[in-house]
């Protein structure tokens, strides 16, 4: 069954977390000293306008590259993937991980 529109403050919320996730990404692929070209490199990618849209807030990681691009970073996968979600489905990880020392919100 397809997801209902979103609302217009919901549709904002999910711009806000996906800029977020987008500024947190920067900053790890800048702490790892890889330009985006580098890390489109070690990831796979033919060209490195993705790795700049998903730091932008544009695009987002598929859960299938987050493994490659948490090496890539100098990440533990595990890690990596659970903030990932914390941006992409806050939902999803509140159902996760509340309870088990996780945040239920992402900070701003």
């Amino acid at each position: 069954m397809p997801r209902p529109a979103a609302s217009p403050a919901k549709a904002a919320e999910i711009k806000r977390l996906r800029q977020q996730a987008g500024r947190w990404l920067k900053e790890a692929r800048e702490g790892a000293g890889l330009t985006q070209a580098e890390l489109a490199e070690r990831v796979g990618l033919r060209y490195y306008t993705f790795v700049s849209q998903v730091e932008s807030g544009l695009g987002r990681l598929p859960i299938e590259t987050q493994g490659a691009w948490a090496q890539a970073l100098g990440r533990e996968p595990r890690e990596f993937a659970q903030t990932l979600l914390r941006y992409y489905e806050p939902e999803l990880y509140r159902l996760l991980f509340d309870g088990e020392g996780g945040r239920s919100a992402v900070q701003a």
